[in-house]
C-alpha cells in the first residue's frame, strides 16, 4: 500500500461538530498523484513509488524530465516525490491516485516547509527575554549577551542559540485528527495548522505513532 500522498494548502476554516462545537481545521487539496516510476529491490535497492501532481509549462522542462515523464506516459509535473511501499504489485506507472487512499485513516502526519520570517533576532527567533531598559542601558536592550568563555576553549561551541535565518526550513505536525473528506472534490480538512503558507505543497502520511 502507497504511504502518503502529496497536497497543497488551500486555508484555514472552521466547521460545527454535531454537538455544536468549532473545529479550527486546514483545507488541504489533494490533487491528482501521478505515479512516473515504480522502484523495485532488484534495481533500486528498496520498493518505492515516484509521484508526480499538478502541471508545469513545456519551457520550463528539461530535457531529462521530458523523457522520465513521457516514458510514463504521464503529463509533466511541478515536482517529484516518492514514497516507500512494501511491494510493487500494486500499484503500475500511469495510475493516478486520489483522496481515498485515506478512507480508513483517522490520523495524519504533515510535512511541509514554513513560513520564511528571514533574518532574526534571538528575542524572535528563540524567544530571549530583553535586557533593563534603563539603569546604565542604553544599547543593548535585545543583544542576546555572552556567547563564549575566555581564552579556554576559545570558541563559541556549535549550536548556540543566536540571530539567524527564522522559518523556511522543513517541519512535520503529527498526529493531525482528519474531520472530513470530501471524495468528489479531493479535499482533505485536517483538525489544526499545517506548516507553509497557503499553495504551498504538502507530504501528508498517515500517522506513525497513532
Amino acid at each position: 500500500m502507497m504511504k502518503g500522498l502529496i497536497g497543497r494548502k488551500i486555508g484555514m476554516t472552521c466547521i460545527f461538530s454535531k454537538d455544536g462545537i468549532s473545529i479550527p481545521v486546514t483545507v488541504i487539496k489533494i490533487e491528482e498523484n501521478r505515479v512516473t516510476q515504480i522502484k523495485n529491490l532488484k534495481n533500486d535497492g528498496y520498493y518505492a513509488i515516484q509521484v508526480t501532481v499538478g502541471t508545469k509549462k513545456a519551457n520550463c522542462v528539461t530535457k531529462s524530465e521530458a523523457g522520465h515523464f513521457a516514458k510514463a506516459g504521464v503529463e509533466a509535473g511541478r515536482g517529484l516525490w516518492e514514497f516507500r511501499i512494501e511491494n510493487s504489485e500494486e500499484i503500475t506507472v500511469g495510475k493516478s491516485i486520489t483522496v481515498e487512499l485515506f478512507a480508513n485513516v483517522k490520523k495524519v502526519d504533515v510535512t511541509g516547509t514554513s513560513k520564511g520570517k528571514g533574518f532574526s533576532g534571538t528575542v524572535k527567533r528563540w524567544n530571549f527575554r530583553t535586557q533593563d531598559t534603563t539603569h546604565g542601558n542604553s544599547l543593548s536592550h535585545r543583544v542576546p549577551g555572552s556567547i563564549g568563555q575566555n581564552q579556554t576553549p576559545g570558541k563559541v561551541f556549535k549550536g548556540k542559540k543566536m540571530a539567524g535565518q527564522l522559518g523556511n526550513e522543513r517541519v512535520t505536525i503529527q498526529n493531525l485528527n482528519i474531520v472530513n473528506i470530501d471524495v468528489e472534490r479531493n479535499l482533505l480538512l485536517v483538525k489544526g495548522a499545517v506548516p507553509g503558507s497557503i499553495g504551498s505543497d504538502l507530504i501528508i502520511k498517515p500517522a506513525i505513532k497513532a
